[in-house]
């Protein structure tokens, strides 16, 4: 059974920041649930510093969501492999994700509401 998705307005200003660089900043993300799995915030692509990212070869799909496509981010002073996704083509059900990229936060990268 396919786990419940929501996408909504993320609320406020979210920024993603790494290696002491602010990747980006918007007013205008995304919160993606899916079933109970935490939220997943989606910045619009226009709104992220793409220099900072390199693609990867990687890929996976999502039976609910389409095929994702990633990409790495260089830092001053390492390469985050694969942090970073986007589905170009989502299935119909999440389509307003698209064009947008999602992070993996961790220790090296943060995703926040300011």
């Amino acid at each position: 059974m396919a786990p419940k998705i929501t996408i909504t307005r993320a609320p406020g200003t979210w920024v993603v920041r790494a290696g002491g660089a602010v990747l980006g900043e918007s007013k205008n993300a995304l919160e993606l649930v899916e079933g109970d799995m935490p939220p997943v915030i989606y910045f619009p692509r226009e709104d992220i510093a793409m220099a900072f990212l390199d693609e990867s070869d990687h890929a996976t799909t999502c039976p609910w969501k389409g095929a994702a496509r990633y990409f790495s981010i260089v830092t001053k002073s390492t390469t985050l492999e694969n942090t970073v996704w986007s589905y170009e083509n989502p299935q119909e059900d999440v389509a307003r994700i698209k064009d947008h990229l999602a992070f993996y936060p961790s220790e090296k990268v943060a995703v926040e509401q300011v």
